[in-house]
């Protein structure tokens, strides 16, 4: 499955667009602008598990860097003050990953 089966091709470039630039990523605008915001529980379950390349179950630190790149393989990664600030964001229990939930 790919991630266009669930999300806009037009409202992805958008996102894009608007964080190309290291540190202007902002996790609450990207997802509001892609549309998960709108998302069943069971369309965010099947981008997560898209996100979630090596499968298992929980987004790590270094998925979470290439987040963008899911999007689009041209996309940049996420630097690292993006990608902690995104992780503390998304753990909710504090051991370094992000589950579905």
């Amino acid at each position: 499955m790919a991630i266009t089966d669930i999300l806009s091709a037009k409202d992805i470039e958008s996102a894009l667009s608007s964080c190309q630039a290291d540190d202007s990523f902002n996790y609450k605008s990207f997802f509001s602008m892609v549309g998960l915001s709108s998302k069943s529980t069971d369309q965010i379950r099947k981008v997560f598990a898209i996100l979630d390349r090596d499968k298992s179950g929980f987004i790590e630190e270094d998925e979470l860097q290439l987040f963008l790149k899911n999007f689009s393989s041209d996309a940049r990664a996420l630097t690292s003050v993006e990608t902690k600030a995104f992780l503390a964001a998304g753990d909710t229990d504090g051991d370094g990953k992000i589950g579905v939930e």
